[in-house]
């Protein structure tokens, strides 16, 4: 695992959701990215039933990656997560009584998987309810684990086919310091903070999404 950008790439001013990701799949071949099948990441979200005191109980977020087909990930809203395998789908019908599954909620995106030289580029139509709602763009640099020493080289590969839509590197990571096993989790968290900016504009009156 390398260090990973994850972003929302609006839709090109007059092009439809297929056709913008269309132009980055063209401008990613252009630079010579090599397309490797595809991926997807889901997510579902349960609404805990009020507890005990009365306070309202955080939302649990239960997620997929196609890179981890074994395995899923459940986040509650502000921390903490876990990493379990597939089963845990299973358990969570099982405590029905105590998660209520939002299906109206659940977010995905999928789309082609390309590799350039150390970089790894997945393009996805981001979708709610089967109607898609945006475009996710996910680099991971795969030959470095330390974010301070390739951040802006991200940056500039991120430029290089989304022009000024590149996103600004995230910093919450000490200069110098390595990934541990927990920040398996940072992909998905970046996911997760997107596909929740992509509900909250469900409900906006004009989002300017097509």
């Amino acid at each position: 695992m390398g260090v990973t950008c994850v972003c929302q790439v609006p839709v090109a001013e007059g092009k439809s959701v297929q056709q913008t990701v269309d132009m980055l799949h063209k401008k990613l071949e252009q630079l010579g990215a090599v397309k490797q099948g595809n991926f997807w990441v889901d997510c579902e979200t349960y609404h805990a039933t009020a507890n005990a005191t009365g306070q309202q109980s955080k939302q649990l977020y239960v997620m997929h990656n196609s890179e981890a087909p074994l395995s899923c990930m459940a986040l509650f809203e502000g921390g903490p997560f876990l990493t379990a395998d597939a089963n845990f789908d299973v358990l969570m019908v099982k405590l029905k009584s105590h998660f209520q599954n939002a299906k109206s909620h659940k977010v995905e995106s999928r789309g082609a998987r390309y590799r350039y030289c150390d970089f790894l580029v997945k393009v996805g139509t981001i979708a709610m309810s089967s109607s898609a709602k945006g475009i996710s763009v996910e680099v991971e640099y795969c030959a470095c684990v330390i974010p301070g020493d390739c951040l802006n080289l991200i940056k500039e590969f991120m430029q290089s086919f989304l022009g000024s839509n590149a996103p600004e590197m995230p910093s919450n990571k000490a200069e110098g310091q390595l990934y541990t096993p927990v920040d398996c989790v940072d992909p998905m968290s970046q996911y997760l903070e997107l596909f929740g900016k992509v509900r909250k504009q469900q409900v906006l009156p004009s989002s300017g999404v097509r």
